[in-house]
């Protein structure tokens, strides 16, 4: 949820990205932006037919013609929205930059163009946690069209994550008065809940999913949150409705196979869990799933099992820290939770503190950590700047 300049090999990998963008001929631009085959649970019947033919023309034109800024930005979203649904964040995301970013140095004039990119870029930056460029590039978006809904969403999350919660709660207002759409509304239900407005929350994310198509990917997302919501109000029959719903109307969605394992968690019928945790893994390497295993091995008293799903995610995170995503937050729960070193997770969260000290999530784990080191004092600290007032 940064303009990302590269190291190392990443910076290799781009570089050689942007020569072969430029080539009219010599290796297919397919090699280079390629396209993952879905694992064939995540088809949903001809929605991959659709993202493999929307592919294939947009490399068909880049090959006629490498300067034609629609079929990158085409690409750019498509690379996005299949990241989201695939989990294959380290393989669309840089590409997905790399395409935006070629549009900004080629086309900035064109104030259409240059509006999709930094949009586009901003999306992306987003979700590789670097948030205080995300928020650059919204600001020079909105500068260009003041008037897209859209953007202001891309403003509003890079708001909530650096702690500016005034300003988020002004943005998304202005969002939802030009565009009371899915995307619209479930800002809105997050900064209700932010604000402790469970109630205000449940209703405006259950008018984000009434707004969207149901089994779209997007649509599936907002009521697996609305699930969340009642999960967190208490009401777990409900929650299991909605994530029940959700795998109905997106035949074999990850996110709720392993919502639904959780729930099973909490119930203790742990060959359940199991089972739906390992359905949601085979479909997409979602870090958060193997974390939920790992305690799963925990609860069940298998701390070798545990130890080692936890060491393969240390290994994932690497992997999606070389595509540019900061992952502070998740290392720093995996060395509390699941390794019992809160010393090294101290380490990961003051490094992301460094950077947005206001956010209220990033405050609570510091205070969450204090408390289990001894250190009341700082725990309190922290603790104190781990809530927002209400609206």
């Amino acid at each position: 949820m940064k303009s990302i300049i590269f190291i190392g090999l990443i910076g290799i990998v781009l570089s050689a990205c942007q020569s072969e963008l430029k080539k009219t001929s010599s290796q297919d631009l397919s090699q280079t932006f390629s396209l993952i085959q879905r694992n064939a649970d995540l088809m949903m019947g001809k929605e991959w037919e659709q993202v493999h033919n929307a592919y294939t023309k947009n490399i068909q034109k880049l090959r006629e013609q490498p300067e034609d800024a629609k079929a990158k930005l085409d690409l750019a979203e498509l690379f996005m929205q299949e990241a989201r649904v695939t989990g294959e964040h380290g393989h669309y995301y840089p590409l997905a930059l790399l395409l935006a970013d070629q549009v900004l140095i080629d086309h900035a004039a064109i104030k259409d163009h240059a509006f999709r990119a930094l949009s586009d870029k901003a999306s992306v930056l987003l979700s590789l946690h670097q948030f205080v460029e995300a928020k650059e590039v919204a600001v020079k978006a909105i500068q260009i069209n003041p008037y897209n809904a859209q953007i202001y969403g891309a403003l509003v999350d890079a708001h909530i994550e650096l702690g500016e919660y005034e300003e988020a709660v002004n943005t998304a207002d202005k969002m939802v008065a030009i565009r009371p759409d899915l995307r619209s509304y479930s800002r809105i239900s997050y900064l209700r809940e932010l604000y402790g407005d469970l109630d205000g929350a449940i209703d405006a994310m259950n008018q984000a999913v009434e707004a969207g198509y149901p089994g779209y990917e997007e649509t599936s997302w907002a009521r697996m949150h609305l699930g969340d919501l009642y999960l967190k109000a208490g009401k777990p029959d409900f929650a299991e409705m909605h994530y029940r719903l959700a795998l109905e109307q997106r035949p074999g969605y990850p996110f709720a196979l392993a919502a639904l394992g959780n729930l099973e968690m909490q119930k203790q019928n742990y060959p359940e869990a199991e089972k739906l945790l390992d359905q949601a893994i085979q479909s997409i390497p979602e870090v958060g799933f193997y974390i939920t295993k790992a305690e799963l091995k925990l609860l069940t008293n298998k701390p070798d099992e545990a130890n080692q799903l936890a060491k393969e995610v240390i290994e994932m995170l690497k992997e999606d820290e070389q595509a540019g995503h900061k992952m502070d937050l998740t290392y720093a729960y995996v060395y509390k939770n699941l390794l019992a070193d809160p010393k090294t997770s101290l380490q990961y969260v003051q490094k992301e503190h460094a950077v947005r000290p206001n956010n209220i999530e990033v405050n609570q784990y510091l205070a969450d950590i204090y408390a289990e080191l001894g250190d009341k004092e700082k725990a309190n600290q922290f603790l104190a700047k781990s809530a927002i007032s209400k609206i």
